[in-house]
């Protein structure tokens, strides 16, 4: 059962990153964005901590492959804020839990969500460790361009706590009415 609702939820997310690739700039990061972060909080509240963490770890190498993730640099940064997110949800949202306690949930992964990126990104990525990064490639491409150093911040920032808000929340009514089918079969 566990491989199966962690594949099928897999799918569905390739498939909503996949499909929302024509909505590019700043609004593509709302779409694109809430539904992964709906994605991830369904996988955390119905395919328990592992499926989760599945879906978490592989949505940003999905998203880079697509053109979605803008430098490969980033991609371990979204997986340990997707991580977060998936394990306070989990923590705190999954099962039965009342609602009052799974609106408590999402508010507190979408914080933790927007805070790893927020440090990774903005103060460790393009802060910190811009200056290195700057003259260094991997396979011969370029970890990082001048250009993203004044472009993550913004999309790595307060955008990400919104779009975890939209996701989370989503997520819980998406999780509530698929327990509900389940149980009426």
């Amino acid at each position: 059962m566990w491989v199966t609702r962690t594949g099928v939820l897999l799918a569905l997310l390739l498939a909503l990153q996949w499909v929302t690739l024509g909505t590019k700039a700043f609004a593509g990061q709302y779409i694109t964005g809430s539904l992964v972060n709906c994605v991830l909080a369904v996988s955390a509240m119905t395919a328990g901590l592992s499926g989760g963490l599945v879906i978490a770890l592989l949505s940003p190498i999905f998203a880079y492959l697509l053109g979605i993730a803008p430098q490969l640099v980033v991609v371990p940064a979204i997986m340990a804020g997707n991580c977060a997110l998936v394990l306070v949800l989990w923590a705190l949202g999954r099962g039965n839990a009342p609602l009052w306690r799974k609106a408590v949930a999402v508010a507190l992964a979408a914080f933790c969500k927007f805070a790893v990126l927020y440090l990774l990104v903005v103060q460790v990525i393009c802060g910190a460790g811009a200056s290195f990064l700057l003259g260094q490639s991997f396979f011969g491409a370029p970890v990082l361009l001048r250009p993203m150093i004044q472009a993550l911040p913004l999309t790595f920032s307060w955008p990400q706590l919104i779009t975890a808000l939209i996701g989370g929340a989503l997520g819980v009514l998406v999780s509530r009415i698929s327990r509900k089918a389940q149980t009426k079969t």
